[in-house]
C-alpha cells in the first residue's frame, strides 16, 4: 500500500479531568478529516486507569454490570464495572470505586479518603462469577494502601479463589505514594509526612512486606496493598491494554501516529500509554506526534520518544485544529 494510502493511527490517551481519550480521538480525528486526510484508525488508549473497563469492553465484548458501592468519603453511590464476554474476567476500576474524579476539589482529602469502594467492586465481580478481576488501578483518591478495599473483600469472605491481576499506571514502590501523589490528592507537606508513616506501618502488618517492590505504590499503595494480602498480580497496564487493542499491528500498517495526554513530563517514559506508542513507533520506524494539554517534557526525554511534533490543545475545538495543522506534516 503506497504511504499516503496508508491511514493514520490515532492513538490517546484521556486527558484526565477534561476529556475522555474517545473525545480526544475523535476530535484529533475530525480535524485530519477536515484537512483532507480521509483513512483514519481511531485507537482511544488507557494505561491501566480511567477508561480502561469502556475500552476493553469495546474490543472484547461483555456488559456493563452495576454495584452499591461508597466513595471515597463513605457516601454511598452506584458505581459500574465490566464482565467481559468470556463471562469469567471483570473489570474493577479504582475511578469508579475511590477516584479522585468523585469528589469535588475542595472534598479532596488524601487522610480520610477510603478505597472501600473498590473493595465493594471487587466484591460485586466476585459474585457475579469472575474468577478473573482486572483491577485498573489509576486515578484514585486515595493513599490508604489498599486497607479499605482489602477489609471490604475479607469482610465478604475472601477471593474464594479468583485470581487479581492489577493494571498499574505507575513503576512508583508502596513507600513513596504518598510522596509522589498525595499533594493532587489534597496532602500538604504535613499530610504527606503522616500518610508516608501510615503506609510504612501498614506495610509492616501486612502478610508480606509491599516496600520496594515496583508499581505497589499504584492508587495511593492499594496495588501493594492487594500484592500483600491476596497474592494479587501487578501488570503494567499500559502494554496489556495495548496488547487487548492490537496496536502494534496497527502501527505497522500506519505512515504515522498521533498520541496524546493531559500533561506530557517525564512520567511520559514510565508506563503511560502515550510513550508507549511513541517508543513502539520509533522501533517500528512509524513517525509520531503528540497533542497534550500540557508539554512539560524536557528535550532529552522528547528525544529519546522520538516525537517530531508536540502541540498544546486544552478545548476539543483547539485539539481540532491542532490535528489539522499536524496533517499537513503527514
Amino acid at each position: 500500500m503506497a504511504p499516503a494510502c496508508r491511514p493514520v493511527l490515532v492513538a490517546p490517551d484521556s486527558f484526565k479531568g477534561s476529556f475522555s481519550a474517545r473525545e480526544v480521538a475523535e476530535a484529533i480525528g475530525r480535524g485530519l478529516s477536515t484537512a483532507g486526510i480521509r483513512e483514519i484508525d481511531l485507537a482511544p488508549l488507557a494505561d491501566g486507569g480511567e477508561g480502561t473497563a469502556e475500552l476493553l469492553l469495546e474490543r472484547l465484548g461483555g456488559e456493563e454490570r452495576r454495584a452499591a458501592t461508597h466513595d471515597p468519603l463513605g457516601r454511598e453511590r452506584e458505581s459500574s464495572f465490566a464482565l467481559l464476554a468470556d463471562g469469567q474476567t471483570a473489570v474493577v476500576e479504582v475511578a469508579q470505586g475511590s477516584g479522585l474524579v468523585l469528589l469535588d476539589v475542595a472534598e479532596r482529602d488524601a487522610e480520610a479518603a477510603s478505597s472501600v469502594g473498590t473493595g465493594e467492586l471487587i466484591v460485586a465481580a466476585l459474585n457475579a462469577g469472575a474468577v478473573e478481576i482486572l483491577v485498573a488501578a489509576g486515578g484514585s483518591a486515595t493513599t490508604d494502601g489498599g486497607s479499605g478495599a482489602i477489609a471490604a473483600v475479607r469482610d465478604a469472605g475472601g477471593l474464594r479463589g479468583t485470581r487479581l491481576t492489577v493494571l498499574c499506571d505507575v513503576r512508583t514502590p508502596f513507600e513513596l505514594a504518598a510522596v509522589r501523589f498525595g499533594p493532587q490528592k489534597g496532602a500538604d507537606a504535613d499530610a504527606v509526612a503522616r500518610l508516608t508513616a501510615r503506609l510504612e506501618d501498614l506495610a509492616a502488618r501486612l502478610p508480606r512486606d509491599p516496600r520496594g517492590v515496583a508499581m505497589s505504590g499504584a492508587a495511593g499503595g492499594l496495588a501493594g496493598g492487594l500484592w500483600a494480602a491476596f497474592d494479587a498480580r501487578l501488570i503494567a497496564g499500559a502494554p496489556y491494554v495495548l496488547g487487548a487493542l492490537d496496536i502494534e499491528r496497527r502501527l505497522r500498517a500506519s505512515r504515522a501516529v498521533i498520541v496524546g495526554e493531559g500533561r506530557m513530563d517525564a512520567t511520559t517514559l514510565e508506563g503511560k500509554a502515550a510513550g508507549e506508542v511513541a517508543t513502539r513507533a520509533r522501533g517500528l520506524g512509524v513517525p509520531a506526534y503528540a497533542i497534550v494539554a500540557v508539554n512539560a517534557i524536557d528535550r532529552f526525554d522528547a528525544r529519546i520518544l522520538d516525537l517530531q511534533t508536540i502541540l498544546e490543545a486544552t478545548e476539543l475545538r483547539k485539539i481540532e485544529h491542532a490535528a489539522g495543522r499536524l496533517a499537513n506534516l503527514l
